[in-house]
C-alpha cells in the first residue's frame, strides 16, 4: 500500500469494549458487543433473528416481488421518493435524437436499456443460456499497468484498474444504429466431479470464457476478462450503514491469529472528496457507496451520463471514434448530463431502500441444526451473521439497527478454482468480497433459478460451497465430510435466509 493511501484511519486495538465505535456511548457499546456476539445456544432462535433488516425488514407476502419492497420504516415522503426512484430504475432509455427528450442518450454501446433489465425483479442475475445474449451478466475488461503513471494511479487508488485500450472497462454486447457491437460473451462448461461423504457425487461445471465477433479488432494481448452476474439488491443501505470500525476490526490480512482466515479491507476513494474510503459494493468491493455504484452502472451498462460521470459517450474509448461522434441525449434546458439531478439521487435512494424480507422458519428444528453446523464448519469466520449499524448513518431509518447479512464485507482468497486472475484495487486475482447471504432462499421465488457465485456457475447452494477454496477450504471440506442428513440441515438453514 502506497503512502498516498496510508492516511486512512484504523480503529484502536486496545482494552475496552468496541473502542472503535465512537458513535456509541459506553453503555451502548456493551449492549452491542453482547447482542452481536456469536450465539452458543442452537435450541431456539435468537432474539429478533427473523427481522434480518431490523426495523426496515419487509413483512410483505413472499412472492416474485419479495426483493422489490421498500424499507418498512420509511416516512410517507420517502415512500414517494422510493416509488419515483423505482420508475427511473425501470425506465427504458432510447437512442438520440428522440422526441422522448428526457429518455434519450442510450449508449452508443450498452448492455441494457434499463437498470431493471439487468437486475430483474431486483434479484440475482444468471449466465446466458446457449445461443442467448447475456442480459444479466457481462465481462469486465482490463490490462496490467505498464507505465509509471498507471502504476501510481493504481497505488493511490485514483484508478482501480486500467481499462482495455480499445474495448474499455466492460464488454458491451449491444449498440445503437450502425455502431458495431463490441462482441459477444461465450461460455463453455466442463464437468468436475466431487465425492461427498455418504456416497453422493456432485458434478460441478467449470466455465471457460471467450469473446467472439469482436467489432473493433483484436483485444490487447494481455487483456484480462472477468465475468460478473448482477447481484441481488436488497439491504444495500443497511450494508452502507455498518460502522467502518466493525469492518476493519474483523480484518486480519496477515492472519496473525493463525486461524487460516486473512480477510482484508478493500480501500478506494470517496468520489466526491477524494478521501480514502472502504469499498463495500461490487464482487471485489471496489465501490464505496450505493450512489457511486449506481452512477458507475449508468455509465458502463446503459451509456448514460450523470453528474458523477458527465461524458455522454459511456464506455466508448478513443479508439472507437465513430462511437464517440454519435448524437448524445443532453438537453440544455434539463441539465448538463443525460440523467441530471435529481435522477441519480432518486435511483440511489431506491437502491438503498430495497428491503430485506423477513426470515422464514427460524424456529424449525432442522433449520436450527443447520445453523449450528454452519457455525461449527467455520462458515461464520467470513459470513459474519450480524451487526448493529452506526448511530450516525446518513439515513435515519438505518441507524442503530440489528441486522443479519451474513458477511464481513472483506476480501478473501477463495482459491484457484474461483480465481479470475484479474486484480482490481486491493483485490488480487484470487480474492472476492464475502457475499451477503440474506435473501439466498428466495432467489428461485424471485428469479426462477438458484444460480450463485460471481459468474453463476454454481446451480445451487451446495455447488457454491463446493467451489470454495483458499481461506474457505477447511469449511468446504467440513461440509464434504458431513453426514447426508447434516448437509441437508445446513442447506435448509441457508434456504431460510
Amino acid at each position: 500500500m502506497s503512502a498516498a493511501i496510508a492516511i486512512y484511519w484504523q480503529p484502536a486495538r486496545a482494552d475496552g469494549i468496541l473502542p472503535w465505535r465512537t458513535d456509541l456511548s459506553e453503555k451502548d457499546r456493551a449492549r452491542v458487543a453482547s447482542v452481536t456476539a456469536t450465539s452458543a445456544d442452537f435450541s431456539k432462535p435468537e432474539a429478533f433473528e427473523s427481522m434480518q433488516g431490523g426495523a426496515a425488514t419487509s413483512r410483505k407476502l413472499v412472492n416474485r416481488d419479495a426483493f422489490s419492497q421498500f424499507s418498512a420504516n420509511l416516512t410517507f415522503k420517502q415512500e414517494r421518493d422510493f416509488k419515483l426512484g423505482n420508475a427511473l430504475f425501470r425506465k427504458l432509455w432510447v437512442s438520440s435524437p428522440s422526441s422522448t427528450r428526457a429518455s434519450d442518450g442510450l449508449g452508443p454501446l450498452y448492455n441494457a436499456r434499463a437498470c431493471q433489465n439487468c437486475h430483474l425483479k431486483d434479484g440475482r442475475g444468471r449466465p446466458p443460456e446457449p445461443g442467448e445474449i447475456a442480459s444479466s451478466m457481462f465481462l469486465r475488461l482490463s490490462v496490467p499497468a505498464r507505465t509509471e503513471a498507471e502504476r501510481e494511479a493504481l497505488a493511490s487508488k485514483t484508478m482501480m484498474r486500467i481499462p482495455e485500450p480499445v474495448y474499455g472497462g466492460q464488454l458491451q454486447e449491444f449498440a445503437i444504429g450502425d455502431v458495431p457491437v463490441e462482441g459477444h460473451l461465450r461460455i463453455e462448461y466442463s464437468p468436475v466431479k466431487v465425492e461427498l461423504n455418504g456416497g453422493e457425487t456432485v458434478t460441478l461445471r467449470k466455465p471457460t470464457y471467450t469473446v467472439s465477433d469482436l467489432g473493433y479488432g483484436p483485444m490487447d494481448r494481455e487483456a484480462m476478462i472477468s465475468p460478473r452476474v448482477t447481484p441481488q439488491m436488497i439491504g444495500l443501505g443497511l450494508l452502507e450503514a455498518i460502522h467502518p470500525g466493525d469492518l476493519i476490526a474483523n480484518a486480519d490480512p496477515e492472519d496473525k491469529d493463525g486461524d487460516g482466515i486473512s480477510g482484508k479491507v478493500s480501500w478506494t476513494r470517496n468520489p466526491e472528496t477524494g478521501e480514502p474510503m472502504i469499498g463495500r459494493f461490487g464482487w471485489k468491493a471496489t465501490m464505496p457507496t450505493v450512489h457511486a455504484q449506481s452512477a458507475d452502472a449508468f455509465l458502463g451498462d446503459i451509456g448514460i451520463s450523470t453528474p458523477d460521470h458527465p461524458h455522454a459517450w459511456g464506455d466508448c474509448t478513443e479508439a472507437q471514434s465513430g462511437c464517440r461522434e454519435m448524437p448524445h441525449g443532453v438537453q440544455a434546458d434539463l441539465g448538463d448530463t443525460e440523467a441530471p439531478d435529481p435522477v441519480m439521487e432518486l435511483v440511489a435512494f431506491y437502491s438503498r431502500n430495497l428491503a430485506v424480507p423477513k426470515r422464514r422458519d427460524v424456529d424449525d428444528k432442522e433449520v436450527l441444526a443447520g445453523k449450528e453446523l454452519f457455525n461449527e464448519a467455520g462458515c461464520v469466520a467470513c459470513h459474519r451473521p450480524k451487526y448493529v449499524t452506526s448511530r450516525k448513518a446518513a439515513q435515519k431509518q438505518f441507524r442503530f439497527q440489528l441486522i443479519w447479512p451474513y458477511t464481513d464485507m472483506l476480501l478473501h482468497d477463495m482459491g484457484e478454482g474461483l480465481a479470475d486472475g484479474r486484480p482490481v484495487g486491493d483485490a488480487t486475482g484470487n480474492e472476492w468480497r464475502t457475499a451477503p447471504l440474506w435473501g439466498t432462499g428466495l432467489t428461485k421465488t424471485v428469479n426462477g433459478h438458484t444460480m450463485m457465485l460471481h459468474d453463476g456457475r454454481a446451480r445451487n447452494a451446495l455447488e457454491a460451497i463446493l467451489w470454495h477454496g483458499g481461506e474457505a477450504q477447511a469449511a468446504r471440506d467440513a461440509v464434504v465430510a458431513m453426514e447426508p442428513e447434516e448437509r441437508a440441515a445446513l442447506l435448509r438453514f441457508l434456504e431460510s435466509l
